[in-house]
């Protein structure tokens, strides 16, 4: 997440898409998350703070993607939710690969909503990505003045965390994140007309990431509400 925010604040004007797992697994609440919530759980799991808002993702056997961009580019212009179907239009052609069809929520109703959990795949709004009647993505959205960076939470297979939740290895149970990742790569430079040029960090912004990391997990941070 530290690297996410580098990118966000990064000047370059071609668009950054990243892709990553998580080891070990974590809880991340979103950015307005009241941590009294959450403190039974801690035992459970590493406990981090996003700088999005949004509800709490357990990051165990998913794939998550950012893709930090100038607030001008095609893919953010106009209103917020178009720029969320953008993204998730492309994401459902990559899963339809895989023998999914998943679709915008709209006015359905999800079997995996549940009133009173703070989890975000608990917790549906008309743009989520749903299959089998239930949330699978769940994604959201930082914006500065110049620059915006959509980050994702992509279930390749489900846990305790998160009961009733929708994911991959339903239909594909050999599905690996690199897979995924390269296919959904490859749409996005279709769909956005851009060529993907592989890289690795930058020496600033791996210093601006290894110098901010350790606050993701402060207490500070973490316990701030």
């Amino acid at each position: 997440m530290a690297l996410d925010e580098a990118l966000l604040a990064d000047d370059a004007p071609r668009p950054t898409l990243r892709f990553y797992t998580w080891c070990p697994s974590a809880l991340s609440l979103g950015y307005f998350q009241r941590w009294a919530e959450f403190e039974p759980l801690a035992g459970k799991a590493q406990l981090v703070r996003r700088f999005s808002g949004g509800g709490a993702i357990h990051h165990a056997d998913e794939l998550t993607f950012s893709i930090a961009a100038p607030l001008a580019h095609p893919l953010y212009r106009g209103e917020v939710k178009s720029s969320y179907e953008r993204v998730h239009v492309v994401l459902a052609r990559a899963f339809e690969a895989l023998g999914v069809r998943a679709r915008l929520r709209g006015d359905e109703r999800l079997a995996s909503d549940r009133v009173s959990s703070g989890m975000c795949f608990h917790r549906s709004t008309p743009l989520d990505l749903a299959w089998d009647g239930a949330k699978g993505v769940g994604s959201a959205q930082r914006r500065t003045k110049q620059r915006v960076l959509h980050h994702g939470s992509i279930k390749l297979g489900r846990t305790a965390l998160e009961e009733g939740v929708a994911c991959l290895r339903t239909h594909a149970p050999d599905v690996s994140a690199e897979d995924l990742a390269d296919s959904i790569a490859t749409l996005c430079a279709a769909a956005w007309s851009i060529a993907w040029e592989r890289s690795e960090p930058t020496p600033a912004e791996q210093r601006h990431a290894e110098r901010r990391a350790p606050f993701y997990t402060s207490t500070e941070f973490v316990r701030r509400r």
